[in-house]
């Protein structure tokens, strides 16, 4: 019998009757995706989904596209506060009526979601900047970077530090980043709560104020300025041996540190997190020495800040920096790959960096199925990064069949981006001892119905969730699937 994944996923199914959705969703373990997605709820499934006393289920009605404005409405003045913050998220758009009744909520969860929201009218976000909960304020300094110049100005000068600090951080929520009015520098490089994100406009660094904020506690602060083009080089100098590894690994990226510095910058940061990788750390925590783990920790953040920094200057000129012994340096000059000669690509495409790699193939226009099939037998799976070789470069089917039998499931998981595999193939792969493949051929067209059928009960969640989208079920099979399970798991009770 299919599994609660599985018809959790068959719930969505263009062929499910929609009469048969309610007494689906009812049964154990079904999640409530359909009333999210479906546009074709049927009026009395709504209806009771309204006053549900089941939060998911009413959150996820929230969330459907269809919902009528009239719907909408009902879930304003919905009881629960989670129910009109799904509303404030998810409705693509608010009428004036609406709007204002969200604006009036009770619940500040509920205002602080919608501060979030792109669309909002200038006079709403003239009244969020003035609401009385400050996380609400915040929350529209983060995210709506293009706020009109006297919401921006209320915001950066909020009697609150949490406000003034989002208002003027070095990360926002969305692009542009907003620049703050000059005027306003001075209060805001004395405030602790905004020193760090105004350090980048400052035009021109003066030396004085550059010498106090090298010397800032707040490593935040201390960051900024190690990145700022006007820093001199005495307090390069200085800031490459600072105590936080986040600020070393900021002058390593300027234009103007000399090599040597880079090195020995780079070196640290590899020494230190090796601490946390290697043989070394049972020896560090035994030894109960808290600072020394967390310098390690600290040099594993800043080369994770590296490890997907694109250095502008680098890039813009790549072919000075394509064998440089930073990962950085040489992914950044890849990036810049349509203006190096076609040797340096190359190489650039066999480095030792996966993400280096990776970068060279992403600005390569077009690459042979040869040297992409290398870079997949190379790739290794990244979590941060799902982003592999064959989504850049697609293989031509002849060669996506051959995958699929290749001894690597990593190759054998490409083989169903082929439209028309055979479906000898795709039936071997449904049964391929690695989930992964399984999965990748659960929603293949051409899946011989035995098989896809196996997949609905596969104990993989994600493998008979797949299985259960497929859109090549035919819809006497859907029909019987779900009957099927109405029969054997319906509640006690439930008629």
């Amino acid at each position: 019998m299919a599994t609660s994944d599985a018809l959790t996923a068959l719930s969505l199914h263009p062929a499910l009757p929609p009469e048969l959705l309610r007494d689906l969703l009812a049964l154990p373990g079904v999640g409530g995706d359909a009333l999210a997605r479906r546009t074709d709820l049927p009026r009395t499934l709504v209806d009771e989904v309204l006053t549900a006393p089941d939060h998911r289920y009413v959150i996820a009605l929230a969330r459907n596209p269809a919902l009528s404005a009239a719907d909408r409405r009902i879930l304003a003045a919905h009881p629960g506060p989670w129910a009109r913050t799904a509303l404030a998220i998810h409705t693509e758009s608010l009428p004036p009526d609406l709007l204002t009744r969200l604006l009036d909520d009770p619940d500040p969860q509920v205002r602080r979601c919608l501060a979030q929201r792109a669309d909002l009218p200038a006079p709403a976000r003239a009244r969020l900047a003035r609401d009385p909960d400050p996380e609400v304020r915040a929350k529209l300094a983060q995210w709506c970077t293009e706020a009109p110049e006297d919401v921006r100005r209320l915001l950066l000068t909020d009697p609150e530090p949490q406000v003034r600090g989002a208002a003027c951080d070095v990360y926002f929520r969305r692009l542009p980043h907003p620049v703050p009015p000059a005027d306003l520098w001075p209060a805001l490089l004395a405030d602790p709560a905004t020193r760090a994100g105004v350090v980048a406009h400052l035009r021109p660094l003066a030396l004085e104020t550059a010498v106090a904020l090298a010397a800032d506690p707040d490593e935040k602060v201390r960051r900024a300025v190690a990145a700022h083009p006007e820093l001199p080089p005495n307090l390069v100098e200085a800031l490459a041996r600072d105590e936080d590894p986040v600020v070393r690994a900021e002058v390593l990226v300027r234009q103007d540190a000399p090599e040597a510095l880079r090195a020995e910058i780079h070196a640290y940061l590899t020494a230190g997190a090796a601490l946390l990788r290697g043989d070394d750390l049972p020896a560090v925590l035994s030894d109960r020495d808290e600072d020394a783990l967390m310098v390690a920790a600290g040099c594993e953040l800043a080369l994770v800040s590296l490890e997907f920094r694109i250095v502008e200057w680098v890039r813009d000129d790549p072919l000075p920096h394509v064998e440089s012994p930073f990962p950085v340096f040489r992914r950044s000059a890849a990036l810049g790959g349509a203006a190096l000669p076609a040797g340096t690509v190359a190489r650039l495409l066999d480095d030792e960096d996966q993400e280096v790699r990776l970068a060279a193939a992403e600005s390569t226009p077009v690459l042979d199925a040869e040297t992409t099939e290398r870079l997949e037998r190379r790739h290794r799976h990244s979590r941060k990064r799902p982003l592999r070789p064959a989504d850049l470069h697609p293989f031509p089917p002849e060669v996506l069949r051959r995958f699929a039998t290749d001894p690597d499931p990593r190759l054998r998981e490409l083989a169903p981006r082929d439209p028309l595999l055979p479906p000898e193939l795709a039936a071997a792969l449904a049964a391929d001892p690695e989930d992964d493949v399984r999965r990748a051929v659960a929603r293949h067209p051409r899946l011989p119905l035995p098989p896809l059928l196996a997949l609905l009960d596969d104990g993989a969640a994600h493998v008979a969730r797949e299985a259960g989208r497929n859109t090549a079920l035919p819809a006497a099979e859907v029909r019987r699937i779900v009957m099927e399970a109405l029969r054997i798991r319906k509640p006690e009770g439930r008629e």
